[in-house]
């Protein structure tokens, strides 16, 4: 149990304030909709598809057009990635809002890649991962540390004082009492990152590799990008393939020979931008593949699951603040942790001065 007891100590001491940032950022982030203060952010959503398709027709004759994301029932904006950062918003009939030349200049974006990626790319992500597996970590040795001392247990909200003993009560009682969530945050937040983690999880669901092999984009070749699509047919000709989906995002082809794809999220879907997708040839405008979420594999559909439960993108205001407890507690506990190891540490006690014999 000592061993146990270091090990949960040591690598909290090391870790905490990257999980300690990761909480409080995801807290933030999970009301990004709502303090997103643009004109028109609020408004309804259009799902009329000529309406989209004119706004599609629009935003993609942009300088360096990439994608769009649209409008959603709880953001009334479509976003445009224009390049390496750039963007800009616009409203549901395409008329520019507002721009950005780089994500420093939008809070939500940087804040967005700093929780996924610590301005680190690829590097900082897996670093996340592993501090999502520490996360686990720690939940379970502090469960299991926190079984001798049950007795002694007393809910509150902040240490009583900042003393190491009372922030090391405080850390045992309030992490066992928010437990079942931070292995929820942090098993679903892996899961997205470590892909052999998410095969773990929904092997009992489909079999270890349902996850890639379902996920994986079919082999289609398209031909070169036609310079004026019309959007309308193409769009219509999708919601006719699924009547109850709603268009969540458009990619035209990075390299030539890539098709167009378009996700949509069907009524049944918890992912906000759907896992429903179409390959769209980039010349005439026909669905050269379509990938109904719905029909995937059981597992393949519990993955999709996690990002809408870790980002609280389902379950509407009720588990926004849920998730929201979850985050800022983690940003206690990881703060708190760093601050009683490596500042509130015991000192050493002095070996006894043996008395000198004349």
């Amino acid at each position: 149990m000592r061993l146990l007891d270091l090990l949960h100590r040591w690598t909290g001491g090391l870790i905490g304030l990257v999980l300690a940032l990761l909480g409080l950022s995801g807290a933030i982030l999970v009301h990004k909709e709502s303090w997103i203060a643009l004109p028109h952010a609020g408004d309804a959503l259009v799902r009329d598809p000529d309406a989209i398709a004119r706004a599609t027709a629009k935003l993609l004759a942009e300088p360096g057009a990439q994608s769009i994301v649209y409008a959603g029932d709880r953001f009334g904006l479509h976003q445009l990635r224009t390049g390496e950062g750039a963007g800009l918003y616009a409203d549901q009939t395409g008329e520019i809002v507002t721009r950005w030349s780089s994500q420093w200049q939008r809070p939500e974006l940087w804040l967005f890649d700093f929780h996924h990626h610590l301005f680190s790319g690829d590097a900082g992500e897996t670093v996340i991962g592993i501090a999502g597996l520490a996360a686990l970590l720690f939940v379970i040795t502090g469960a299991i540390l926190w079984w001798r001392t049950r007795r002694t247990f007393k809910f509150r909200l902040l240490p009583k004082r900042l003393s190491r003993p009372a922030i090391v009560m405080h850390h045992r009682d309030l992490g066992i009492v928010v437990a079942p969530l931070l292995l929820l945050s942090a098993l679903t937040g892996t899961m997205m990152i470590f892909r052999p983690v998410a095969e773990t999880v929904v092997a009992p669901f489909s079999g270890y590799g349902i996850v890639t092999t379902s996920l994986k984009a079919p082999k289609v070749k398209s031909g070169p990008l036609a310079p004026r699509l019309d959007w309308a047919p193409i769009l219509r000709s999708a919601h006719a393939r699924f009547p109850d989906a709603t268009i969540r995002i458009l990619a035209l082809p990075r390299k030539p020979g890539e098709p167009i794809t378009i996700r949509m999220k069907r009524a049944g879907e918890w992912l906000p931008n759907g896992r429903t997708t179409l390959w769209i040839d980039a010349q005439d405008g026909h669905v050269l593949a379509a990938r109904d979420a719905l029909a995937l594999p059981r597992g393949a559909q519990v993955f999709n699951g996690a990002y809408p439960l870790h980002a609280a993108k389902v379950g509407g205001l009720g588990w926004r603040l849920v998730m929201t407890v979850s985050g800022l507690t983690l940003m206690l506990l990881g703060s708190l942790a760093v601050w009683s190891f490596w500042f509130k540490r015991p000192k050493p006690a002095r070996a006894a001065q043996r008395p000198v014999r004349a």
